[in-house]
């Protein structure tokens, strides 16, 4: 049977650009230098406020947990969850610049529970209403969870990674799984393998095997549904550049902030929860002490949305990407 590979027009053409030592948008404007000073908006304030203060196409990156319409608190209520949730998606693809990206967090498991409320509506609505190419639908997958009696027990969570245009930013470099040398050592010796992309480790799928945050972690702020840092960062390193900015008007924890500022990205984090500074305070104090062999930026936080609109006017070199080609 031939290689289906070869009939696939996306693989072909990057070939062919990987023959003429031309960049596709998966290593185009990668190995930027991080910047030596980052900035980051901060702040209590709606969704739809907080996007109504950011001009078109500035945001490189969108981070997305929303309420899911389990309808456990008042701000997690919605009679339609579309209704509700399309302003937002809207606004979102607005702010996005074209090589942008939003990852969307969510459950299928909600879907029978509180009507409209889980991530395959919003995939669904998006595909039939948005321009957005959805690029991944990623599953993070955890060993630790509740036990269940009627069903299987729930074990993972999706995240729907959309692409403004074509032209969306996604450096697989920064985010690959480094073999181990006895599984290196095979894989040199097999001539069918580019030793250059053995060096640098594998893809690592669209599955992320990650534990979720158990109740003793030192990552805990207080917040009921926090996402770990190494899941925010591997969405951070992928899908944006260094110097970029990445938006979170659902920001929870302050999570997003704080890898922001360790990973040299600007950024806007807003909540309609004021505890939300309770929460983005605790997680500062996790910065420095997250990782004391590498060099993080200095970084300054700006509170109130009046700032919004001037932090997205920062000089940043946009790269210039191609349109990456679809498979066949």
């Amino acid at each position: 049977m031939a290689n289906r590979s070869h009939r696939n027009s996306g693989l072909r053409a990057m070939n062919a650009m990987n023959t003429a030592g031309e960049k596709h948008s998966s290593k185009a404007a990668v190995g930027a230098e991080l910047p030596t000073n980052t900035r980051h908006v901060v702040g209590v304030g709606d969704c739809l406020t907080t996007l109504a203060a950011i001009p078109d196409n500035s945001i490189q990156l969108i981070i997305c947990d929303p309420p899911y319409n389990i309808q456990l608190a008042d701000w997690d209520s919605h009679s339609n969850y579309i209704d509700w949730a399309k302003d937002w998606l809207s606004e979102a693809e607005r702010v996005l610049a074209p090589t942008g990206n939003i990852a969307i967090f969510g459950g299928l498991q909600y879907q029978g529970e509180a009507g409209s409320g889980d991530l395959l509506s919003l995939i669904s609505y998006m595909r039939q209403n948005s321009k957005m190419l959805l690029a991944n639908l990623i599953i993070w997958n955890y060993p630790n969870g509740m036990s269940a009696q009627r069903f299987f027990a729930n074990r993972h969570e999706e995240v729907a990674w959309f692409a403004k245009s074509k032209k969306y930013f996604f450096d697989l470099d920064a985010v690959r799984e480094p073999y181990d040398e006895e599984t290196k050592k095979v894989y040199m010796k097999d001539k069918r393998l580019n030793p250059e992309s053995v060096e640098k480790g594998r893809n690592p799928t669209n599955v992320w095997r990650m534990p979720r945050l158990n109740g003793n972690s030192k990552e805990r702020v207080g917040h009921p549904t926090q996402k770990p840092a190494v899941v925010i960062e591997r969405l951070v390193r992928a899908l944006s550049y260094p110097g970029s900015t990445v938006l979170d008007f659902f920001a929870g924890s302050g999570v997003t902030t704080r890898v922001a500022i360790q990973e040299g990205r600007n950024s806007i984090s807003f909540d309609a929860d004021p505890i939300f500074d309770e929460y983005l305070t605790k997680q500062l104090e996790l910065v420095s002490a997250s990782d004391l062999l590498k060099t993080i930026p200095k970084f300054e936080i700006i509170k109130g949305m009046e700032h919004v609109a001037r932090l997205v006017e920062i000089d940043v070199k946009v790269p210039q990407i191609a349109e990456a080609e679809q498979p066949a």
